[in-house]
């Protein structure tokens, strides 16, 4: 029975290293959001068995969360760079095909299609606003700056300001409101299917999307010309590392002992 404690024990500390390493690698990665592992301990018995004489059987994982705490942010001075300062997921649909992404990695350029985009090609969602830049609907649609405007003007920048408000500047001067960049939120962040370049989807777990503008209820307002960095604390998970492997070390040693115990009882029954 030890030999199988112990065993748990080295696949949990194997594991919760898999998590530190993957922390630690994405030190440096935008958007990117820590993990941490939850263990829980395994108790076999019935109700005919004395509580007192009840002995563990060893540890299993029983999740791996992720921390969406707010990372630190970077200037960078490009004017589609974003960082949300608050709560909030960027939404980003794919036109190939349709699915909707959440991220917190604002490095976002302009495609030839005016469509503001990820290195992907995923597609930013933005709310449509009225004339005077009230939203009009919290349905979201690909965000596009028009090419040329009424007046026959080209496109000449676009700008995003704090409340989100997506600006297209022309070659006669004039400026045109977009929309508003679209904030999504959810009921369980933690239930976010993590998918690979700083990308989630949404699940049962996590519940669906709720959209708002930048500034709004639940929603973190835009900083503009900036970037979020990984909230991984590097000095943090070096201790964890260190922990880690002591833990794995201990259940090493368990074993060892549990075999020297065995051949020990071996070599006295021959």
């Amino acid at each position: 029975m030890s030999f199988y404690t112990s065993l748990n024990g080295l696949k949990n500390a194997q594991t919760e290293l898999s998590v530190i390493s993957n922390n630690l690698a994405n030190a440096e990665t935008t958007g990117f959001k820590k993990s941490r592992i939850n263990f829980a301990d395994i108790v076999a018995g019935s109700a005919s068995t004395n509580p007192k004489l009840v002995k563990g059987i060893g540890s299993t994982v029983q999740s791996v969360d992720q921390n969406f705490s707010l990372g630190p942010i970077q200037q960078t001075g490009s004017a589609l760079d974003m960082a949300i300062n608050g709560e909030g997921f960027f939404a980003k649909v794919s036109p190939i095909s349709g699915k909707t992404f959440f991220t917190r990695n604002g490095n976002f350029s302009l495609d030839g299609s005016g469509y503001v985009v990820d290195t992907s090609g995923n597609r930013v969602q933005i709310l449509p606003v009225d004339a005077s830049g009230t939203v009009t609907s919290t349905t979201p649609q690909d965000g596009q700056a028009p090419l040329t405007n009424a007046a026959g003007s080209d496109f000449v920048a676009v700008t995003i300001k704090q409340d989100g408000s997506v600006v297209a500047s022309y070659a006669d001067g004039s400026v045109s409101e977009v929309g508003k960049v679209a904030l999504a939120n959810f009921v369980s962040p933690g239930g976010l299917l993590q998918v690979g370049s700083q990308d989630w989807l949404s699940t049962g777990i996590s519940g669906a999307p709720t959209y708002g503008q930048p500034g709004s209820a639940r929603f973190g307002t835009i900083l503009s010309g900036s970037l979020e960095q990984s909230n991984v604390d590097i000095a943090e998970e070096m201790v964890g590392l260190i922990t880690a492997q002591r833990y794995f070390q201990a259940n090493a040693k368990a074993i060892d002992t549990a075999t020297q115990l065995s051949q020990t009882i071996i070599n006295l029954r021959t």
